[in-house]
């Protein structure tokens, strides 16, 4: 299914909105920004001291295994709060954020007989609705957390839509090599690449192809940055544009910049990769 909103051409550079340009330049990892940030924000000291605490404990149990490490966040988090282990603060902005992926998606395109590729599904915080909305059998959802799975599954009964069988998977890595060839016509991750490390995109790129069908398309989030590419303790992520056009490029992909996602509330950008 290819996009018609735009033809695929060689990916403009980021054109950020004036109230984006000086969260772009930010280096969240430096020391001289987390001090400003502590003083303006003292009730996140405490906080980001377990989450620091967290991180050196679990980077000692699984050394440069990046997938258990996050799973292992992501057992935590969802411990506490499925809600809050995939981003949403409250249940309020759990269907919010769900609502906006779900709105853009059919704004592009999503029609019932298509079939859907959710990489990173979570607790279906966007998935129940794409479930609704395809015919029966054509969501597939995967994760890398058996906790956030379970969730899933309570979030698939509490909205009755056990009779859409869609699927949902457990996988521990994205090569994508126990899905079918061709076979999707989107293929989608919110949120995913901004608290993976490059080598774990870079995967994702060299087998996603595989599975899209000739004129569907992958549209994954960052979290961007025009300064220098960083990460905060293993679990976010900072990416410039044209590191990551390039990776998809080097696995005969065209990645283009959505534009029209940057508008919307959040604080993520967004790339749409297709084959070429």
């Amino acid at each position: 299914m290819q996009d018609t909103s735009a033809q695929s051409a060689a990916p403009e550079p980021a054109r950020p909105l004036p109230r984006k340009a000086a969260r772009l330049a930010v280096n969240r990892a430096a020391l001289t920004h987390k001090v400003r940030y502590a003083i303006r924000h003292p009730d996140r000291i405490t906080p980001y001291l377990r989450r620091t605490a967290r991180d050196g404990w679990l980077r000692l149990k699984h050394r440069g295994d990046h997938v258990a490490y996050y799973r292992a966040v992501m057992a935590a988090d969802t411990e506490r709060d499925p809600r809050a282990a995939v981003g949403s603060r409250s249940h309020d902005r759990w269907l919010a954020l769900g609502q906006m992926q779900f709105d853009y998606l059919i704004e592009h395109g999503l029609r019932p007989e298509h079939r859907m590729l959710d990489i990173g599904c979570g607790n279906l915080r966007a998935g129940w609705r794409f479930i609704e909305h395809l015919e029966p059998g054509h969501y597939y959802g995967i994760d890398i957390s058996p906790d956030i799975l379970i969730s899933a599954k309570e979030t698939l009964t509490a909205y009755g839509l056990q009779g859409r069988l869609p699927h949902l998977t457990l996988t521990g890595d994205l090569k994508l090599d126990f899905l079918p060839a061709g076979h999707f016509d989107v293929v989608h991750a919110h949120s995913v690449f901004s608290h993976s490390p490059v080598e774990v995109i870079d995967e994702c790129l060299a087998n996603v192809g595989r599975v899209l069908a000739p004129d569907g398309f992958f549209d994954f989030t960052f979290d961007r940055t025009e300064g220098r590419e960083h990460h905060v303790l293993r679990e976010d992520f900072y990416y410039r544009t044209e590191t990551l056009v390039t990776l998809a490029r080097g696995h005969g992909l065209t990645a283009r910049f959505m534009e029209d996602w940057e508008k919307l509330p959040h604080g993520q950008s967004k790339l749409r990769v297709t084959r070429e």
